[in-house]
């Protein structure tokens, strides 16, 4: 599994322009095998922008009938920080099945995961990867694959924050030795008290040093913070 992010983070670093970047998000859909694999974002001025691969007949359709106000998906995600199986969003309402039965017939898949993302100034974005495929199957596939796509989630907003705004990423901070040694050990597989037992101080000391790392690399959460000090070159793991 390493070598396949590793494969993802290295295309992403060598995007230039959007164009570029819908035919990355096209190569996500083939490595991971899904259906579909959508990339959404709006900042605050409420501009959107989306790399994707729904049929642009879907596509048209839906902003014709301004299906945001009510897809589930959108709504649900908003308020959330954690990515999202579509099965947990409440679908209850008669407009959302028929927008739900609407989004079938034009090839969208029975089965999604949406990572919610927050950007600077306001930006609001989602990573979806779509399929069609049995409960039992998607779940097998979410476990196995969840770590990549949030990890693939934050690097492809940021990729496309630097495309059309310039680089929004925190300015680089210098991370200390023990800052360092936690990402490295995470990085390696270690759990946090496995961490913790191999450099001698407490979890509660470990965290510390993790959420602070995360500060200073403008990280979401801990596996971010990690693939962000891979790919600058500040760990080796």
């Amino acid at each position: 599994m390493a070598s396949r992010i590793e494969n993802v983070v290295e295309r992403l670093q060598q995007v230039r322009t959007l164009d570029e970047l819908q035919r990355l998000v096209e190569w996500l859909r083939d490595l991971y095998q899904v259906d579909h694999v959508i990339y959404h974002a709006v900042n605050r001025a409420g501009e959107p922008y989306a790399a994707l691969t729904y049929a642009p007949s879907w596509v048209d359709h839906y902003l014709e009938q301004d299906y945001g106000r009510i897809d589930p998906v959108v709504l649900g995600c908003y308020q959330r920080f954690h990515p999202v199986d579509w099965k947990q969003l409440d679908w209850s309402a008669r407009s959302a099945r028929a927008f739900l039965a609407e989004a079938l017939d034009a090839g969208v898949g029975n089965q999604g995961l949406s990572v919610p993302i927050r950007g600077p100034s306001g930006q609001f974005a989602l990573f979806t990867v779509n399929h069609s495929c049995s409960d039992t199957e998607w779940a097998r596939f979410t476990t196995a694959h969840l770590d990549d796509l949030i990890l693939i989630s934050h690097y492809l907003n940021q990729k496309a924050l630097e495309i059309m705004r310039g680089s929004d990423r925190v300015p680089d901070r210098p991370l200390s030795p023990r800052e360092l040694d936690a990402l490295t050990l995470l990085g390696m597989g270690m759990s946090r008290a496995q961490a913790a037992e191999r450099l001698r101080i407490s979890e509660h000391t470990l965290r510390v040093y993790i959420e602070s790392a995360r500060f200073k690399l403008g990280a979401a959460n801990t596996t971010h913070a990690v693939a962000l000090a891979m790919a600058c070159g500040k760990i080796i793991v």
